[in-house]
């Protein structure tokens, strides 16, 4: 992991009071991480603690898609997703979409407010050598013929 934590915040309508708390309980943890959270929750969260943070679009306008492309990307090292199992989102092939590229690219993921503390207070959030898979293999295989 790079040595400020990139930490995606991500939290669903009935799961955004919860994700609150649990951020102003961590508040000083936090305060040492770079913070990418989708809409309404990074302006509630911002709002609250006066932490910064870095807010992308409402997850059902693409903002679980643009975490996803972070993490893509290798620039977001943990991914707090707190989602309503008891909920059906329109938008859920995209939190699907989200947890699989998180889990595709071997990011921790944290889903509910219990595993979120095992995550942060970790000896391992200080310094944490993640295993990039490597994935040339993949990328460098035949393509079926037409």
């Amino acid at each position: 992991m790079a040595a400020i934590k990139r930490v995606a915040l991500v939290a669903h309508d009935n799961k955004k009071k919860v994700l609150l708390n649990w951020v102003l309980k961590n508040k000083a943890r936090l305060s040492s991480c770079e913070l990418i959270t989708t809409g309404t929750t990074g302006l509630l969260i911002s709002d609250a603690s006066g932490l910064p943070v870095t807010r992308v679009h409402s997850g059902p306008l693409g903002g679980d898609q643009q975490i996803g492309a972070r993490i893509s990307e290798q620039t977001i090292d943990l991914l707090i997703f707190f989602w309503d199992p008891l909920e059906p989102m329109s938008h859920d092939p995209d939190i699907k979409a989200l947890l699989r590229i998180a889990t595709l690219w071997n990011i921790p993921i944290a889903c509910n407010q219990s595993s979120a503390d095992f995550i942060v207070s970790s000896p391992l959030m200080e310094h944490y050598e993640r295993l990039v898979p490597d994935f040339s293999v993949y990328e460098k295989r035949p393509l079926p013929k037409r």
